[in-house]
């Protein structure tokens, strides 16, 4: 990775794996230098035809201790930065900002029992990095993963979750874990089949997983499209939850996956 100034230096892909013909992920070379919070975001640039640059923000997916970075991307027909992205190959460069950013970060709690985190799309992206933290296993006795797609292709890293439960970091915490898959438009074996925010509303969600939601206990993390996060923020409020933050500790964090 060659710096290209304070802010901004060029990394190179390293690795592209299309999960659909909707979403990908790709992995870059990390300068020693950029170090980040699992739950953070980078922001990423390439240069489009006129030679303008276009930015985006990308949670990092990958382990902090990792010595790449990975992302997880929709494809957005004719968008500025990801059709550009799709037409890459392993060894072409992007640009990154040398500092991450952003708050949604397990350290925006207060102690408690349960980690729920609740995400559609590559909203799964931030929790790929925080259940590869090993003070996420150490801290909370049940860490509750709801992934939501619109059907099962899109349903992304349920390999890399299921072997997250044999990790040789925290394997002896392994059963800690609850993989809950949803899907909306398509019927799947254990899969459920509504949007988060009426399996709140419903109770649906907490029967399934065989968890209550509680004040006390429910730590709850919600990532996806700014619709998701809306509704599923009011279904809770509508509950006594409410949003936490570093001055004042409560149950809920969120982040806009767009």
């Amino acid at each position: 990775m060659d710096e290209t100034g304070d802010k901004v230096r060029t990394s190179r892909i390293l690795w592209m794996h299309r999960w659909s013909p909707r979403l990908l992920s790709f992995r870059l070379t990390r300068a020693p230098g950029f170090r980040f919070v699992p739950g953070q975001f980078a922001r990423l640039g390439l240069t489009k035809a006129n030679g303008a640059p276009v930015w985006r923000a990308y949670s990092m997916a990958s382990a902090n201790w990792e010595d790449y970075l990975e992302f997880y991307s929709i494809v957005v027909p004719d968008g500025a930065f990801t059709s550009r992205l799709e037409q890459l190959a392993v060894g072409d460069e992007v640009m990154i900002e040398s500092q991450p950013f952003g708050f949604f970060t397990t350290n925006r709690f207060a102690d408690g029992r349960d980690l729920w985190l609740l995400g559609t799309g590559t909203g799964l992206a931030p929790y790929m990095a925080i259940l590869q933290d090993e003070s996420t296993w150490q801290r909370f006795e049940r860490l509750i993963l709801v992934h939501c797609a619109r059907n099962g292709e899109d349903l992304a890293y349920r390999h890399e979750i299921a072997a997250l439960r044999t990790h040789p970091l925290w394997g002896e915490h392994g059963h800690k874990l609850i993989y809950q898959p949803v899907a909306t438009r398509e019927s799947l074996p254990g899969a459920l089949q509504a949007r988060i925010p009426e399996l709140l509303r419903d109770g649906t969600l907490e029967s399934r997983v065989g968890i209550p939601l509680t004040l006390e206990n429910s730590r709850i993390m919600i990532c996806g499209s700014p619709e998701m996060v809306h509704d599923t923020h009011k279904a809770l409020m509508a509950r006594g939850f409410s949003l936490s933050r570093l001055a004042a500790p409560a149950q809920i964090a969120v982040e806009n996956a767009w």
